[in-house]
């Protein structure tokens, strides 16, 4: 019954991550939506049953950007605060996908670790709520552009730990996106040969990019596959199942790194989006009546809560 009402908690986060987003593309007139709605479950059963995670050290409401890091500026900060202390046995998480930024930041303050009002400095001048996050930004420890870098950083960041000692695992989140980088299959190499299977990789395969169909503009199909040909572990589940989502980390993925394909639909949740398919990828309203009907399905959004 416990897990039962756990996975019933983790959706409910997932939820309110759509609908957090959407509210914010419908005040501000933009936003990255569907992201919100392919990722939504992935993030919300990290940040609840997978991950190790300390209480976050930072504000609630996010401090403003204090600066690049220098020897003369003691005041810079970084986003990963938010996911707690650097301590050798907890988790630490890096986030790749840095457009998919506003989401990052609804999961933060879903699950309690950022007050709903630091979104409203969202893309606002001196914030460290950036449209793109980088370092600063609530939630992410480094800068992880241009894309596909962040699987390098995060892999680095596993062997020192591995060769330290530590227990703690460094998980990451990517899109299936950067699988079209060059770098991503260098750093799969690395880490396999490395034999880090501290690392897990959660992927989220929502089929689409900027340009539309991923099938039409640059295929990385057959993807488990080609990851296991690079030396991964590697697991598929539907990505708005919170319990297939879950269950690949509590395998056991010896001297391998673990990779979870995460197939997800990039207008879950927010049916009104199926009007844009085959481009999703950013969303700006025509005209304002377009804009009221993503209202209204807005507040069909919160009836069902």
């Amino acid at each position: 019954m416990l897990f039962i009402s756990m996975s019933h908690e983790t959706h409910v986060i997932a939820r309110n991550i759509r609908r957090r987003v959407l509210d914010y593309v419908i005040r501000n007139n933009g936003g990255y939506l569907s992201q919100a709605c392919s990722s939504a479950e992935i993030l919300a059963t990290l940040y609840t049953r997978v991950m190790n995670l300390g209480p976050s050290l930072a504000p609630m409401i996010p401090l403003p950007f204090p600066g690049v890091p220098s020897a003369h500026n003691q005041n810079f900060f970084n986003g990963s605060l938010y996911n707690g202390a650097h301590e050798p046995h907890l988790d630490r998480f890096f986030f790749s996908p840095a457009h998919y930024a506003l989401v990052l930041y609804a999961t933060l303050i879903q699950v309690g670790r950022m007050d709903a009002q630091g979104l409203e400095q969202f893309n606002q001048d001196g914030s460290t709520v950036e449209m793109i996050g980088a370092e600063h930004s609530p939630g992410m420890e480094t800068t992880t552009g241009s894309l596909a870098q962040c699987l390098s950083q995060a892999g680095g960041v596993a062997l020192a730990r591995k060769l330290k000692k530590e227990t703690g695992r460094a998980w990451v989140f990517m899109s299936d996106g950067e699988l079209q980088e060059g770098q991503t299959w260098e750093a799969f190499a690395a880490l396999a040969f490395y034999k880090l299977d501290n690392v897990g990789v959660y992927v989220d395969v929502n089929a689409h990019q900027c340009d539309g169909l991923m099938s039409e503009v640059m295929s990385v199909e057959p993807i488990r596959a080609r990851l296991e040909s690079f030396g991964a572990q590697v697991f598929e589940a539907d990505g708005h199942d919170v319990d297939a989502l879950t269950f690949p980390s509590t395998r056991e993925h010896r001297d391998k790194p673990l990779v979870v394909l995460a197939r997800t639909d990039p207008a879950r949740g927010i049916e009104i989006l199926r009007a844009r398919a085959p481009k999703y990828h950013y969303v700006r309203f025509k005209d304002e009546r377009e804009r009221k009907e993503y209202r209204e399905w807005l507040e069909e959004m919160k009836g069902t809560e």
